[in-house]
């Protein structure tokens, strides 16, 4: 199977902008979700943004783009990458949320209307990851 990530902005709507309990119950939906279409990835929510990464076979990640687009929890998506990878960057986990390194701020703040904000995006989500400062 050919693996793709998408690699995503997106501003939370008010009413998951902040609070623990919206935000469990979206990881709880996705992981649920992405273990039966075998996705897996990684959330961040910092600042009122979401920023994900997901991986899995193309049709799978169409299908949840679809879906994702059309969830008001989301505004004004934007895919920073979708592209071809040689294997999975969070293959633990079916959806798990990261906290934010400092580097989040700077990110959103400075970084997110440049050319390279896709590798910066993905950076970030993996320092989170490898620093396992990871809840629930």
């Amino acid at each position: 199977m050919k693996l793709f990530r998408v690699v995503y902005v997106s501003r939370a709507a008010e009413a998951v902008s902040d609070g623990l309990m919206p935000l469990i119950d979206i990881i709880g939906v996705s992981d649920r979700n992405n273990r039966r279409d075998h996705l897996t990835g990684a959330l961040m929510r910092h600042q009122g943004f979401f920023i994900q990464a997901i991986e899995g076979a193309r049709g799978d990640l169409d299908r949840l783009m679809g879906r994702l687009r059309q969830d008001r929890r989301h505004l004004d998506l934007r895919i920073l990458a979708d592209r071809p990878v040689e294997s999975r960057g969070f293959p633990d986990w079916a959806m798990v949320r990261l906290d934010a390194p400092p580097a989040a701020s700077d990110f959103l703040d400075d970084h997110l209307e440049a050319p390279d904000a896709a590798d910066r995006a993905e950076a970030l989500l993996v320092q989170a990851s490898r620093s396992m400062a990871v809840t629930p």
